[in-house]
């Protein structure tokens, strides 16, 4: 199978667009969908949607949504890394990349690097920032290929599993 396309999705957001990253979801996670971390999905969603910057990279197969990553800058000061690292990066701009999803058809074939990508290609930050879910060691694998660096753990918040917060680099140091 092969991903024709990769669209780009700012602030415009098409109507239903909840409804597709849900659906992608729904696909993606089928075997946790009784968690009830995981049945809150809708309200991370309209979380990260409404935020100033939002950026979202979906993968199409014809018509058919294959996966997608989005994320937003995180506020100055309040970045997931903050408090783990000493000393704190001077960079005061990080995109957090909130979500990565593919479908399983369409998994091992390289879409989640594509669309990890695809996100981060036109960045302006100089930092970005994942959480992985401390239980996957798979995905902070994949993250640390990527170029990630585990920096601690974190509980975001109630009820959510632990993860550990990963950082990389976008962009140089500027002098």
């Amino acid at each position: 199978m092969t991903v024709a396309r990769i669209i780009h999705y700012h602030h415009e957001l098409p109507l239903d667009f909840d409804q597709l990253l849900l659906g992608i979801h729904a696909d993606a996670r089928a075997d946790r969908m009784l968690d009830p971390f995981t049945q809150r999905f809708h309200q991370v969603v309209d979380h990260w949607t409404s935020r100033p910057g939002f950026s979202c990279a979906v993968s199409y197969e014809g018509r058919e949504p294959t996966g997608f990553a989005y994320g937003a800058p995180l506020t100055a000061g309040r970045e997931w890394w903050r408090g783990l690292l000493g000393p704190a990066p001077d960079a005061a701009a990080t995109f957090g990349l909130s979500e990565l999803m593919v479908r399983p058809a369409w998994r091992g074939q390289g879409l989640a690097r594509r669309l990890h990508d695809a996100l981060l290609e036109e960045r302006p930050e100089e930092l970005v920032c994942l959480l992985a879910e401390a239980d996957q060691p798979r995905v902070r694998a994949r993250g640390e290929s990527w170029g990630y660096r585990p920096v601690g753990p974190t509980l975001p918040v109630a009820g959510s599993p632990a993860y550990t917060v990963m950082l990389r680099r976008l962009r140089p140091t500027s002098s």
